[in-house]
């Protein structure tokens, strides 16, 4: 019997590593012959570095020095490289918010007007100085909102000021207005080496419902610097369809991480694409549940946003394809989640259902074990 463990991390709780081998424990207490397959997942966010390194044993693990979203020095910084079948190292994954995240910044710090996601072109370069000619780039959780300009300035994209100079790698979003030209060409142009970047959110880069309205006043942004922010990001798109023909202002997705979404995309050829996907894809998901007889997924809400690519439903999605159970073992509920039932979702179980939240968080482990041991009686057993 195999049981292939894929569930997310429980925010404030466990990383989804954690939470497998709570999970795992649970089952062999009651069934000690089961074949676990670990499978950790994530989307675009957090643990999307953790992930893929957890599933992929050539996965080999480096560190950075690069600064952070306001210019300061930070070291250290971790990302990993995948090897191919000759132990090459070929593909580079990163996380914007190892360098340009607003966990890094105290919140009196915060401020969107003059975050950068500099720090994550740094990191980007030194993967290409290591080999790479694939990067793997998860971008949520930014402290930012000035459309990748940061990234594009430190790998060498010629962004031109109005005397024809060229901006170097301080950009935050008070520059975007200042940029009047952009020329073709960057570092992963020249090397050869392709942009993949991971995008959990369905947002255009401007209007209502973009990157600065949405998500700006998260960062520290004041009503005031989100119109400001908006019209940058406006201009920014505008130069976009001008001098490099990519109109970006609408996909869905270009709001991401600021404009970081649309930004990849129109200055360095990236491809825009759901974060939970691109993890099961790496990870060889779809190989690995054809024998299976159930699979655990989990995270720490289940809802209606939950549908909206979050990494447990991509995993129940895949699932129901491959016609295999899927069970979620979850921290709570909210409005919509028995829409999840409609959408390749078996079942779900809340593991602290009865108890205040912070009792649930601070007990997340051991209740998910208890939730395993329960799910295996139940559907193991006989």
């Amino acid at each position: 019997m195999k049981v292939v463990i894929a569930p997310d991390s429980f925010k404030d709780a466990k990383r989804a590593a954690q939470a497998v081998r709570w999970i795992a424990a649970g089952l062999r207490s009651v069934v000690p012959s089961i074949e676990v397959d670990a499978c950790p997942v994530a989307d675009g966010g957090e643990g999307f570095v953790e992930a893929i390194t957890f599933n992929r044993p050539n996965a080999k693990r480096h560190r950075s020095d690069t600064v952070d979203p306001l210019y300061r020095r930070i070291e250290d910084r971790p990302w990993v490289m995948l090897h191919d079948e000759q132990d090459e190292p070929h593909t580079a994954v990163i996380e914007l918010a190892a360098a340009s995240g607003l966990e890094l910044l105290e919140p009196s710090k915060r401020n969107p007007m003059r975050t950068s996601t500099c720090g994550t072109g740094i990191m980007i370069e030194a993967t290409v100085e290591r080999g790479a000619k694939h990067v793997l780039l998860g971008i949520g959780g930014s402290a930012t909102s000035e459309a990748g300009i940061g990234i594009a300035a430190a790998l060498f994209v010629r962004l031109l000021d109005h005397k024809g100079r060229m901006f170097h790698k301080q950009m935050d979003a008070r520059k975007m207005k200042k940029v009047v030209g952009i020329l073709p060409g960057s570092l992963l142009a020249d090397e050869g080496v392709s942009l993949t970047v991971a995008c959990d959110v369905s947002n255009p880069l401007t209007g209502p419902n973009g990157a600065a309205h949405v998500y700006a006043p998260q960062k520290g942004a004041t009503p005031e610097q989100v119109e400001q922010l908006d019209a940058g990001l406006r201009h920014m798109a505008q130069l976009w369809r001008d001098q490099l023909g990519v109109d970006v202002e609408n996909m869905p997705g270009a709001g991401a991480a600021g404009g970081v979404g649309g930004g990849l995309v129109a200055m360095l050829g990236a491809e825009l694409v759901p974060g939970a996907e691109l993890v099961l894809d790496t990870i060889g998901f779809d190989e690995r549940i054809k024998d299976a007889d159930l699979v655990i997924t989990g995270e720490g809400r289940l809802d209606s946003q939950s549908l909206s690519g979050k990494a447990a439903m991509s995993v129940a999605k895949r699932c129901q394809q491959a016609d295999v159970p899927c069970v979620a073992l979850v921290g709570s509920v909210g409005e919509g989640a028995d829409q999840a039932l409609e959408h390749g979702l078996t079942a779900y179980h809340v593991i602290g259902e009865g108890l205040p939240a912070d009792e649930s968080i601070r007990r997340t482990g051991e209740l998910l074990e208890a939730a395993a041991v329960r799910l295996a009686q139940d559907r193991l057993m006989g």
